[in-house]
């Protein structure tokens, strides 16, 4: 059996699973339910962008070594329980992975997952390494050259 780099299957992997994280971004586009979210298109994008940041499985979901090594990239580790509760509070328990629609459901939702805090974090992080984004960042008196 040859063993390639995988390097190609990986990038085919990856456009794969965009293509039906794509998908799945429609399906929310015609849900009832989400018709009044404001800039949900741009929303959808996004969060499939930050979904594809993850190291994610075979099946495309986030599981829990890949949000290990999201949180460690974040600059907030989390221990394997706080990971699990984090899952299964997004998941409602019923799975140790989180797959995509979860993860739009989460970060649309109203309540506010451990998650979901995480990654506008990881927004203000970038914001502040000067990536634009968002208006800038309010400046105090002492700071004005």
């Amino acid at each position: 059996m040859s063993h390639f780099s995988g390097g190609k299957t990986f990038g085919l992997l990856k456009a794969q699973q965009r293509e039906k994280l794509e998908e799945i971004n429609k399906e929310f586009m015609e849900d009832q339910k989400y018709r009044d979210e404001e800039d949900l298109p741009e929303k959808l994008d996004s969060f499939k962008n930050k979904y594809a940041e993850f190291d994610l499985n075979d099946q495309g979901d986030i599981d829990m070594m890949g949000m290990k090594r999201m949180m460690e990239k974040l600059g907030v580790p989390k221990t394997h329980l706080e990971m699990k509760k984090m899952i299964s509070e997004v998941t409602g328990g019923v799975s140790d992975t989180i797959n995509y629609r979860d993860f739009v459901k989460m970060m649309l939702g109203k309540r506010s997952a451990v998650l979901k805090l995480v990654m506008m974090f990881e927004d203000k992080a970038n914001e502040s390494s000067g990536k634009p984004g968002g208006p800038p960042p309010k400046r105090d008196i002492t700071s004005l050259p």
